[in-house]
């Protein structure tokens, strides 16, 4: 799975979680605060998500590093590999 298809995939999830009547559209570059309903408790939820989808899972500290989308896509990819 490439990045490209990660962040596909992404989207799917992001919309799921957030239960947004429209899709979400995410950029490698997006953050939490160019999310509308993405705060520290969907967070959480999203992370769950987001393991459950790729059946990996994440550290406390890989999450708190990420500061954008792109930065979670590389986490994904270096568990999927």
């Amino acid at each position: 799975m490439d990045r490209i298809e990660i962040l596909k995939t992404l989207n799917t999830v992001f919309t799921d979680a957030l239960d947004s009547d429209e899709d979400v559209i995410l950029t490698e570059g997006t953050t939490a605060a160019d999310v509308n309903g993405w705060d520290s408790l969907t967070h959480i939820q999203l992370v769950v998500a987001i393991e459950k989808k790729f059946k990996i899972r994440f550290t406390s500290k890989e999450i708190q590093t990420w500061k954008n989308v792109g930065e979670l896509i590389t986490s994904i990819e270096g568990k999927i590999k």
